[in-house]
This record gives structure tokens, sequence and C-alpha cells, in this order.
């Protein structure tokens, strides 16, 4: 199973903001869309970083209030990991759990395609799980 089979069900929509966007601003989208983090773009729509909910909670403690008027650009990740929509399911749990990161941007060709979560990638694990040991219970109840 590979991210394109989760974009696939989930779809290809990215939660966007420009490097000049004030961490309020961020944080209200994030809460609007109950979302955990978006995308930094340039005008181009190139990717320039991300801001999670843990970017944000860690300018708080070090800025005070203070980083509610910085910038999205001030406050994002900016050596951020990537995955294609070929990357496996595995792969994408791998990089994320070694990383201590919860989302995945997905680049195509250098271009923003999608993001899985951690959410998402846990779900297709216990999909694909599912249809393994379904598949086996089918063969050993037909070769009995």
């Amino acid at each position: 199973m590979t991210l394109a089979s989760i974009l696939k069900t989930k779809g290809h929509d990215v939660t966007t903001v420009r490097a000049t966007h004030t961490i309020a601003e961020v944080a209200n989208r994030l809460a609007e869309r109950r979302i955990g983090a978006v995308v930094v773009e340039d005008a181009a729509g190139q990717v320039l970083g991300i801001v999670s909910e843990r970017d944000i909670v860690q300018g708080l403690a070090t800025h005070g209030a203070a980083a509610l008027h910085m910038t999205a650009g001030q406050m994002m990740t900016t050596q951020i990991v990537t995955a294609s929509p070929s990357t496996s399911v595995s792969e994408a749990m791998h990089l994320m759990t070694n990383g201590r990161f919860r989302h995945l941007p997905i680049l195509e060709a250098g271009h923003l395609v999608g993001i899985a979560s951690i959410g998402d990638i846990v779900k297709a694990r216990l999909m694909q799980q599912e249809y393994e040991v379904d598949s086996l219970k089918a063969y050993v109840a037909g070769g009995v």
C-alpha cells in the first residue's frame, strides 16, 4: 500500500498559508479545519516549511503572547521530510516515527499533492492488516 492509496481515499486537499500569515491566523485556521498542521508555501506554490500545533506551543513557551504576532515564516519548521505518492505506508510510518513528526507533505515533481497525518497512516496500516487477516481466514476456510 502506498501514499497514493491514502490520497485516493482522503483526497488531495491541503491547507496552506503564506509565510506572512501571523501565528494567530494560522492557529485560527488549524482550529477551523480541525487539523494539526499547515504547509507554508510561497506565491509560486513551492513548499517552504510547515507549522504544526507543536511549533505554536513551542513558540508560545519561548516568546509568550508575542508569538501570536510572529509570522508563519518565523515559526515554521523548514527542515521538513517529504514523501512521494509512491512511498509505501510502512516507509512513511518509519519516517514519521523516527523523525518524531505527525504530518508528512506529499510531493510529486516538486509540487504539493497532499499530506498524510499519522492518523491516516495508522488507519491505512489497520485496513491493510484486516485485509491480510481476512485473506488468510478465507484461505484456511477454503483449504479445509
